[in-house]
Order: C-alpha cells, then structure tokens, then sequence
C-alpha cells in the first residue's frame, strides 16, 4: 500500500498560534482592538481632534500589547487560567460551630 498520497496534519492537537499569541490570548488582543475602536470612535464622535485620538489610542494599545505578550510569555497557553483559579481557593477553612460536621454521614464522606 502507498502511503505517500494521503497528507497527514501533524498539529491536529495543538493550540492556535498568531505571532507568538497563544490559545487566549488572542482573544484578548481581538477585545483590545474591538474595544480602542470603541474609544477611538467615541472620542472622535465627543469632538476631540484627531492627534488626541490617535494619542490615547496609540498609548493604550502599546501598554495593553505589551501587557499581552508579557502574559502569554509568562503563563504559556493555560497558566494564565490556573494562576487565576488558584487565586480562587481559599487558604484556611473556617467553622465556628459544630452542626455542620455533625450533619456529615459517615457514607458521603467515604464518596
């Protein structure tokens, strides 16, 4: 049998990759430059010239870019998502009474 005639995809389980943005980061980036359309129309349509426009969006997308790519190289692909689950959990547990461990059966803690 010949093999060579089907073209086998080798990154079938890779994530999305654009200029070194990984996963979601682009979608990140897509929110940045939605939302300084956003801002550049709304300050262009309230009457500020165009060189202020152009300002506050310029310095807003440099910093929010540079915040981006330092995000996706610091975390990687799903580190972004642990850090924020992990800043979730709760250090200590606190119980001041004793009806909640006295409702426990012993069967839903052996689950």
């Amino acid at each position: 049998m010949n093999n060579s005639i089907y073209s086998i995809n080798k990154g079938i389980n890779k994530s999305i990759e654009f200029r070194g943005l990984r996963a979601q980061y682009i979608w990140y980036f897509a929110g940045l430059v939605l939302g300084l359309m956003i801002v550049f129309a709304g300050l262009y349509i309230a009457g500020a010239g165009t060189l202020i426009c152009f300002s506050i969006c310029g310095t807003a997308a440099a910093f929010g870019s540079i915040k981006i790519f330092a995000l996706s190289r610091k975390y990687g692909e799903h580190g972004l998502m642990k850090a924020m689950a992990r800043k979730r959990v709760p250090r200590v547990l606190k119980s001041y009474g004793r009806r909640f461990f006295q409702q426990l059966n012993y069967q839903e803690v052996q689950r």
